[in-house]
């Protein structure tokens, strides 16, 4: 795209939900612009209706606005500016023309996301269910993750697998301190020291990044700062960084998580960890913001700490602002176990109703010792207790590790392991928890709903272990997913009905038909462990008058 200011009444082109950019150059330098000015470009739809698009500082006299829209036709603009006197960046006119999309893209297939009717679980503008399988890259817009072999290859790998979205921060990183050399990329640092002002050459470099991402069908979910950043930056700075993304990544089909542990102080504070209620108000005033100002409409989330309560609810003052209620539960093995199911089940249970998605879980390999059993739990956990996707994370790749050259000492003291991403990426738990996506897919899963009567373990079971975990749509279809190689009780099977029974390996993905099944004079049914006695398996019965589904 060139980068001459556009003559009056301009005219740009492009597809329906794919981004435009329009630059803007000042007729006059200004001293401090970032600072001194503000611009925005309102959009009139073919409707009639109006957006205020914020236009974002790419440094020296150059402005950009950038747009999208679902809605074929023409959308003229205007720009308007914060010093009218510059002809520059005040009063251009000009139009955007909208026409159909014909690729093959999903995010611009289908456009971005939205909530459901039954507030449940996501979908995409023109209602196709969306099924939210995210990465935890947290650090991924750094330079310890090249680009662009490098980010590209990880890029690809998730893909490929069926992941659909990544979780990535912009530039005000966790485990480090502000500054740190460790959270610049190739360009540099997001803000000048003290948060005099943004650094436009920082976000250049992200752009590249997050726009190849788009261009992949993965969905960002652009996590604004850690929230022991407020402190330091303060409210104000914060909304202005906040509105930076907005003008800079608004119009790619993107979803906001306002701040991450958001409720966390800074490591090295007095009495840390404790719940921050005066950081909560702050990110929640950050978040009143973001729901004003994005002309968008971005679904918006927040990330909790594990301090009290593992939910967005718990990091903010005004749930009313939230779309999405985004967990983080504990890291761990067994010990994970109940506070995760504890959570997610509060969290579905709870009002007002939201998509549930744990947004952390139980990292692999997290200090080099998790196994991949434990996050393949957390995500049978989670999806049959009612969350509406759920996200990964690998030790590795949440801070970019690189072979010789690990991320290192937190600011208290200890470290996470030395994993390398590239090794990371490879580890059997990314491909286990997508096999259980493939699967789930093969049926209407947005209409599941958690069925714990539905089973029981056959076999007494000690208190401190979890039981079998069932969902699915009565009378349709059932999803059973067993922690230990233990027969099962199957209940409330119906008085006459024959079930389709298949045994799925979580491991593997490879199946085996158990065929018809009928419950006894009380309606159940005992269904032995797989003789090949796995950690964990999953039983998929379906009522026989359904139709078989193809494995």
């Amino acid at each position: 795209m060139g980068l001459a200011a556009p003559t009056r009444a301009a005219r740009y082109e492009t597809r329906a939900n794919v981004m435009v950019e329009i630059p803007l150059r000042a007729a006059r330098p200004h001293a401090d612009p970032f600072n001194e000015l503000t611009v925005d470009a309102v959009f009139t739809e073919p409707g009639g209706a109006t957006e205020r698009v914020p236009a974002f500082w790419a440094g020296g006299e150059l402005w950009k606005v950038r747009y999208a829209s679902a809605t074929y036709g023409r959308h003229p603009f205007r720009t308007e500016c914060s010093d009218a006197s510059d002809t520059g960046l005040h009063g251009i006119t000009g139009e955007v023309e909208i026409t159909p999309y014909h690729g093959r893209n999903p995010l611009y297939q289908h456009g971005p996301l939205r909530v459901a009717a039954d507030h449940r679980h996501l979908e995409s503008a023109d209602g196709t269910p969306f099924f939210w399988l995210g990465d935890t890259w947290w650090m991924g817009l750094c330079h310890r993750l090249e680009w662009p072999e490098e980010f590209q290859t990880l890029t690809a790998d998730r893909r490929a697998k069926g992941f659909t979205v990544v979780q990535i921060v912009a530039g005000l990183y966790p485990d480090m301190p502000p500054f740190d050399p460790r959270g610049a990329n190739e360009a540099g640092y997001p803000w000048e020291t003290n948060y005099a002002r943004i650094r436009p050459a920082y976000f250049d470099a992200a752009d590249r990044r997050l726009e190849y991402l788009v261009e992949s069908g993965l969905t960002p979910c652009l996590v604004g700062a850690w929230g022991y950043f407020l402190p330091w930056m303060g409210v104000a700075k914060a909304e202005q960084h906040w509105r930076y993304l907005i003008a800079r990544y608004g119009a790619l089909p993107v979803v906001w998580c306002i701040a991450g542990e958001a409720n966390l102080p800074y490591y090295l504070v007095k009495g840390f960890p404790f719940h921050d209620a005066a950081q909560v108000k702050g990110w929640t005033e950050v978040t009143r913001y973001v729901r004003t100002t994005d002309p968008f409409h971005r679904l918006i989330t927040i990330h909790p700490t594990g301090i009290g309560r593992l939910s967005s609810r718990h990091a903010t003052d005004d749930i009313s602002l939230l779309d999405i209620d985004m967990l983080q539960t504990p890291h761990g093995q067994q010990e994970a176990v109940g506070p995760t199911l504890r959570t997610v089940r509060e969290s579905y249970a709870d009002r007002p109703t939201m998509p549930v998605i744990d947004g952390e879980a139980s990292y692999e390999m997290l200090g080099d010792r998790i196994p991949a059993a434990w996050p393949r739990a957390m995500f049978w956990l989670c999806l049959l207790n009612g969350a509406a996707g759920h996200t990964y994370g690998a030790n590795g790749i949440w801070q970019c590790n690189r072979r010789g050259q690990p991320h290192g000492a937190s600011p208290h003291g200890g470290n996470y392991g030395k994993i390398p991403w590239d090794e990371a990426m490879n580890l059997p738990g990314s491909l286990q928890v997508a096999l259980g996506k493939k699967l789930l897919e093969r049926f209407p899963w947005y209409r599941f709903t958690p069925h714990p009567e539905w089973v029981s373990a056959a076999e007494p079971t000690p208190a401190n272990l979890e039981p079998p975990q069932a969902a699915g749509i009565e009378r349709e279809v059932r999803i059973v997913w067993v922690p230990r190689a233990e027969p099962i009780l199957l209940h409330q099977l119906g008085p006459s009905g024959a079930w389709r029974a298949t045994r799925f390996d979580p491991i593997n993905g490879n199946t085996r038909s158990l065929g018809l099944v009928h419950g006894d004079e009380h309606q159940d049914w005992e269904c032995p462990a797989p003789d090949r006695r796995p950690e964990d398996w999953v039983l998929i019965l379906e009522a026989k008058g359904a139709g078989p589904t193809q494995f």
